[in-house]
């Protein structure tokens, strides 16, 4: 069972920038891994995936420019870089992987999930 715990979220300032790390319990370096979001009262919604090597990655376009997806293998654990932060940020930040190969937006296809981390922008 892969166990996923994220961490880095908190209060920022709009302008501001953020890490999250996402850290497995077991390995997941052959595992696509991403991260989405859910704001208060809206549906979840996909943000970033990578692929297992770190060569591929699939941002989405609200966020492209701003954010960036990593990996540390070795250390079983994802980043993504958050800059030039928004209010329209504010969400709950989840994990996810994925056992196939595909690097993609739908969360159906994430078998595990982390609890998520709080982000809240402020304007």
């Amino acid at each position: 069972q892969v166990q996923l715990a994220e961490s880095g979220g908190g209060l920022v300032q709009a302008g501001g920038s953020l890490r999250l790390s996402c850290t497995a319990s077991v390995s997941v370096r052959t595992f696509t891994m991403g991260w989405f979001r859910q704001a208060l009262g809206k549906e979840r919604e996909f943000v970033a995936a990578i692929s297992w090597t770190g060569g591929s990655t699939n941002l989405a376009d609200s966020i492209k420019d701003r954010f960036t997806i990593s990996r540390d293998n070795t250390k079983n654990t994802m980043y993504l870089q958050m800059n030039s932060l928004k209010p329209e940020d504010t969400a709950v930040y989840y994990c996810a992987a994925d056992r196939s190969s595909l690097v993609r937006r739908g969360t159906a296809g994430y078998d595990y999930w982390g609890q998520g981390t709080q982000v809240t922008v402020s304007s």
